[in-house]
């Protein structure tokens, strides 16, 4: 039986911006903008709005995902630069790192054109909801870490490299599931879970949530299921989700940003004690068995069985250290190389800390990488495919043992 992860459930085509000072300065000055201006919460209606927000988040550092109310404002922005077309969506993104490592899946898409087509690797199948070719693109804005722009009465510079994304997708908003899931995760070991962040009706929502529970019937009862968090349009849309699929995800995941929407509070990463209370709170929030939280610095799993899945922590860090250095095309081999790579001592400072205070609790330190031009977009969707390439493997050695070692 041919035992495919399947990952959903919506992709996306993305514009990857090129990071061009000197084309925003030039936005800048021609919408007159002011440091006063720039909020990160005000709507995206046009390409001035859209500028805003992106000078306000590349002031905070902070990497986050917002609603633009077009798919034009979203294409007349990239215009002005030079961009690459690629694909994204977590489930996407995790596919072709599983590829590069010798993986095949099989992918739930909401949406097809040509450019799908062109770059999804021959070992990635898919299964898709769509009734006819759409093109929804997703603005990928990764600005660098001192990065400075003029504003007509100042400057704004970056405290760290980050990651941004505008969209207007009507398909990943719809999120209609395909009838051909429940058959392909008939035999899934595993099935991730994302996208639900960009919907925005709620009564659409609880419909497709009804719907994504009667398919994963079809799940063996040795399936991982794992749960990567997003950044949601609509915040309360992720209590909604978390009530509706709880008793059914096996891994809860999240990044920094999410963690800290969350528990309504800045954590500073490196401090051990913060770290420490802010998995407690989170624990209390979302009591799944396994919460994973990867940032910058560490990602640390908690939960009962947390310890099952170290492995699978050094195998995804080790895949988004090699995506932050080398991009889009790295090898296996290249994953390799960057295992023997300096960890940041702060990160591991941390991981002590947490598995000495935290019942459980298991972490791996990010590498410490200086590298003049990283790749800061996609790296929690590779960290997600890198976990779940490790996890699958130990699944295969042992025969068709469980990878989560909780039977339903």
């Amino acid at each position: 039986m041919d035992r495919r992860l399947v990952l959903g459930l919506g992709g996306t085509v993305d514009y990857e911006l090129t990071w061009d000072r000197a084309v925003i300065e030039r936005l800048a000055l021609e919408h007159r903008l002011r440091r006063h201006e720039l909020t990160t919460t005000a709507p995206i209606t046009d390409e001035r709005s859209l500028l805003v927000a992106i000078l306000a988040f590349v002031a905070s550092g902070v990497g986050a995902e917002r609603l633009v109310s077009s798919s034009e404002a979203v294409a007349g922005f990239a215009s002005h630069f030079d961009f690459t077309v690629t694909l994204g969506g977590t489930g996407v993104r995790a596919g072709l790192v599983l590829d590069r490592l010798g993986i095949p899946s099989t992918q739930h898409l909401v949406s097809i054109d040509d450019n799908v087509r062109r770059l999804l690797p021959a070992s990635m199948s898919y299964v898709s909801s769509a009734t006819h070719d759409t093109l929804d693109p997703h603005l990928i804005v990764q600005y660098p870490a001192g990065a400075r722009i003029r504003l007509a009465d100042g400057e704004v510079i970056s405290p760290s490299p980050n990651r941004l994304i505008f969209a207007n997708d009507p398909p990943n908003r719809e999120m209609r599931l395909s009838d051909d899931l429940p058959d392909a995760l008939a035999s899934a070991p595993v099935f991730l879970v994302s996208g639900f962040n960009t919907m925005t009706d709620r009564e659409l929502l609880d419909t497709r949530l009804t719907e994504l529970l009667d398919a994963m019937r079809s799940l063996p009862d040795d399936a991982l299921v794992y749960y990567e968090d997003a950044g949601f349009y609509d915040r309360t849309f992720a209590a909604t989700v978390r009530e509706r699929l709880l008793a059914r995800i096996d891994v809860y995941g999240m990044n920094e940003d999410e963690l800290q929407e969350y528990l309504g509070r800045t954590i500073s990463l490196l401090e051990a004690s913060e770290v420490v209370r802010a998995l407690d709170d989170i624990r209390t929030i979302i009591p799944a068995p396994v919460i994973v939280v990867h940032t910058r610095y560490w990602a640390i799993a908690i939960g009962a069985d947390a310890g099952r899945h170290r492995a699978a922590l050094e195998s995804a860090v080790r895949a988004a250290a090699t995506r932050y250095r080398l991009g889009d095309h790295f090898t296996a081999d290249d994953a390799e190389r960057t295992s023997g790579m300096a960890r940041h001592r702060g990160g591991e400072a941390v991981v002590r800390a947490v598995e000495s205070a935290v019942t459980g609790a298991v972490g791996v330190a990010a590498h410490a990488l200086d590298v003049p031009h990283p790749t800061t977009v996609g790296l929690g969707d590779t960290f997600v495919g890198g976990f779940l390439a490790a996890s699958f493997s130990r699944a295969e050695e042992a025969g068709d043992a469980s990878p989560s070692g909780a039977a339903r």
